[in-house]
């Protein structure tokens, strides 16, 4: 039975207080982090000590460092010398994305320590994967699928796992993964620590709990804003509205993080906002690896303001500062409303979150929001509304529309290489007032559309709440 423990440390404890060896102190501060998040306080202790630990917080409250410290801290105190394909410690995510994201915060940790690191993911030639696992490496990063053929293949070995992670638990589960995590979890050594770390613990999760974890410590910690801490917005319009709002809403300043129900309907809601001037890239499981890299990479950087995801991206992809979810199409259900309006107000942030809905999707709204626990505003509007303006405050920034083709990358086809499909060119650049503030809407490197390095950057300024 898992031991609960009340969270007792100071919000002044630091790292070193908690145990984490120097050399991994100071590769963190060299990062710029000195304060460990509430999970981290309340996690490390255990973890270090060798405990089987069951993290659960929201998503952006810090897990990652939680379960890197202890699983690099073991590692590099009892050094054993690499051997081909059999890694020492084991992280399981259940995304491409999310695997990379751990990795790259890992690795400077991993490097100071002396410790090599390997992600592991489908989508790609698995080559440099395997070449990799030959020569040898310390932490392996792995989604289940991709790890499974590794093992199979016989160019990778679990039996010499001493530390196992399961990151965003309750995500392997609602994607059907648990069955091959339950695989690669039986072929480790049931000796060997196990921490997981989940936002919920839904009966999939407690079946990997009550398996494979040993007198667990459980701590729950809710670092980031509960749901009711943010501002939710239900806007009830019109049909022929929905894309006339939402670019109102993607032209103001900042990071807007839309999501689509369908990867049909992401392409597409990618390529209208395009089309009427919003610097937007697209994120879904039909796009090459590479371009779901690139895509990333730019919104990231803010060379592409808005991004257009599918579910894939409501967990497991952090990106600083997104000052404004919407749910173009409201989810199925309220545990993926949370997860997606988890994307914004991380990690001590502020952000806002929107549902546009129309006639026929009010009721099923109002259900999400009861089962999340929200108190939205609810508001009736067309394009124009001043609501628009407080939700999303600043000058509208818009950019001609490129004149070249668009372009789109797709998975490699059956029996084929990589699908591409030109569609139509967008429409001319229009006559726009230029813009010295709000957005900077410099072009996306890839993603949905191309724009041309020279196109123009102009404004679109609305006066007494209706954009001209």
């Amino acid at each position: 039975m898992a031991v609960r423990r009340p969270r007792s440390t100071a919000p002044s404890t630091t790292f070193a207080q908690l145990g984490v060896p120097a050399r991994l102190v100071e590769a963190l501060a060299a990062g710029g982090v000195t304060a460990p998040f509430p999970i981290q306080s309340a996690t490390l202790p255990d973890a270090l000590a060798g405990r089987d630990v069951l993290g659960r917080g929201r998503t952006g409250s810090g897990k990652t460092y939680a379960f890197a410290l202890p699983l690099l801290a073991r590692l590099a105190a009892a050094s054993a010398p690499r051997r081909p394909g059999r890694p020492r410690a084991l992280v399981l995510a259940p995304t491409r994305e999310l695997a990379a994201q751990i990795e790259a915060s890992i690795a400077p940790l991993a490097a100071a320590m002396s410790l090599r690191t390997l992600t592991v993911f489908g989508g790609v030639a698995p080559g440099r994967q395997i070449a990799a696992l030959r020569s040898g490496v310390d932490v392996l990063i792995a989604c289940p699928g991709r790890l499974e053929d590794h093992v199979e293949s016989g160019h990778a070995s679990l039996d010499a796992v001493e530390i196992t992670v399961l990151d965003e638990a309750d995500h392997m589960a609602d994607l059907g993964f648990l069955p091959a995590v339950r695989r690669l979890l039986d072929a480790t050594p049931r000796r060997g620590q196990r921490l997981l770390f989940s936002a919920t613990l839904d009966a999939g999760v407690d079946v990997l709990v009550r398996r494979y974890l040993t007198d667990p410590v459980t701590h729950s910690v809710d670092a980031a804003p509960s749901p009711a801490a943010v501002p939710h917005h239900m806007l009830h319009i019109a049909h022929h509205d929905r894309l006339a709002v939402l670019v109102d809403l993607a032209a103001a300043p900042g990071r807007t993080l839309v999501f689509a129900r369908t990867k049909r309907r992401a392409k597409a809601l990618t390529r209208q906002l395009v089309e009427a001037g919003v610097p937007a890239i697209e994120l879904h499981g039909n796009l090459a690896q590479a371009a779901r890299s690139r895509n990333l990479t730019a919104f990231a950087a803010g060379s592409a303001t808005t991004l257009v995801a599918t579910d894939i991206a409501a967990r497991g992809i952090h990106v600083d500062d997104v000052a404004l979810v919407v749910h173009a199409d409201p989810p199925a259900e309220y545990k993926a409303y949370l997860h997606r309006s988890g994307r914004t107000a991380r990690a001590g942030a502020t952000g806002t979150v929107v549902t546009l809905m129309t006639d026929d999707q009010v009721d099923g709204v109002r259900q999400l929001a009861r089962q999340a626990g929200i108190a939205p505003t609810t508001t009736r509007l067309r394009p124009g509304h001043p609501l628009l303006d407080q939700i999303a405050p600043g000058p509208r920034t818009l950019v001609d529309p490129p004149r070249v083709a668009r372009v789109e990358e797709a998975r490699p086809a059956r029996g084929g290489g990589a699908r591409r499909q030109a569609a139509p060119a967008a429409a001319k650049p229009r006559r726009q007032s230029r813009s010295s503030g709000g957005r900077n809407a410099a072009p996306p490197v890839s993603g949905a559309a191309a724009f041309s390095a020279g196109s123009r950057v102009g404004a679109t300024r609305r006066s007494g709440g209706r954009s001209r």
